[in-house]
């Protein structure tokens, strides 16, 4: 299947990077390089590092991105990494960097993947096939307690308890195997008439997909280490695609414009934390009329920039 994916609010992030054609710009979720396509078609002398941990992906960006020769280093490894990464490229500022945290089309739409209720397929849901836990691991072995933590806050599902309650309700009986007996279990688990407003298994396909690839905690482990890369001017565009992403790089953003941990009654600051820079977006950059019309996918994202001071 060819690797797809929609490049959410395109334009918009590229013009917010303030692309340098010296500069050095790095994308921690390459995808198809849509983005990485056109930061790249903005460089002369600069450099552009690319990182995703799925391997479809990494193909399908070394194709679209061989016109830009040496120009591009691309690395499959999660955006966790790229600091320590970046470091053995003998790389210790940079002018830029993109994170698009949306799952691809690819993946949502690829069967085997196991990523979509809309479709029968083994329980997978790794971004990295090289990982060992898969969904299927998630949903047969974690301990009802723990699917309901995951569920309410992951998937922020109203209905996480009854729902933890089936799964393992049903796993007594046989193994969950596919993605269909999961959906299938959910949707007994939500009253009839609460199921109108959209699938009743999106949000719980949600959590069990954050679960499995540590997606909040990468996130919220890695926001320090990419805003201390940032050269002086530089930028950090965030494209989140729910409000518990969004609610990390909000928090991680303002901490960054505001560190002071000084108690409000103090005079003068004493604890001697200083701004690293602002954040660019007060209220986050949303997709326009036309993008949404063209691709549906796109409705919920949100895009933060932050510059280095």
């Amino acid at each position: 299947m060819e690797f797809k994916h929609y490049s959410v609010m395109l334009s918009e992030t590229i013009d917010q990077l303030k692309i340098k054609p010296d500069g050095i710009y790095v994308d921690g979720t390459l995808g198809g390089a849509g983005h990485a396509y056109e930061v790249c078609s903005r460089l002369t002398t600069g450099h552009f590092y690319g990182f995703d941990q799925d391997g479809a992906a990494i193909a399908a960006a070394g194709e679209r991105l061989k016109p830009f020769g040496d120009k591009v280093t691309i690395l499959r490894d999660n955006y966790c990494n790229a600091n320590v990464r970046l470091r053995e490229q003998q790389v210790s500022g940079v002018d830029g960097i993109l994170l698009d945290l949306g799952v691809s089309s690819y993946q949502l739409d690829a069967q085997e993947r196991g990523f979509s209720y809309r479709y029968d397929a083994p329980l997978d849901m790794r971004m990295d096939t090289r990982q060992t836990l898969t969904a299927k691991d998630i949903v047969n072995q974690y301990a009802e307690a723990e699917l309901f933590r995951l569920i309410r806050d992951y998937g922020e599902d109203p209905f996480a308890k009854n729902i933890a309650k089936h799964i393992v309700q049903a796993r007594r009986e046989k193994p969950i195997e596919t993605t269909l007996e999961l959906s299938e279990i959910i949707k007994g688990a939500i009253p009839a008439k609460m199921r109108q407003n959209g699938h009743p298994a999106k949000q719980t396909f949600q959590a069990i997909r954050i679960e499995c690839n540590r997606e909040l905690e990468v996130l919220r482990n890695s926001l320090q280490d990419f805003i201390e890369l940032l050269q002086p001017g530089g930028r950090f565009c965030i494209i989140t695609f729910h409000s518990l992403e969004d609610r990390i790089v909000k928090k991680a953003f303002r901490e960054a414009e505001n560190p002071c941990t000084c108690p409000p009654e103090f005079p003068v600051c004493v604890c001697g934390k200083k701004p690293l820079g602002r954040c660019v977006t007060r209220k986050p950059i949303v997709p326009g009329a036309q993008e949404l019309a063209e691709n549906s996918r796109s409705k919920s994202a949100k895009l933060r920039v932050f510059e280095k001071a």
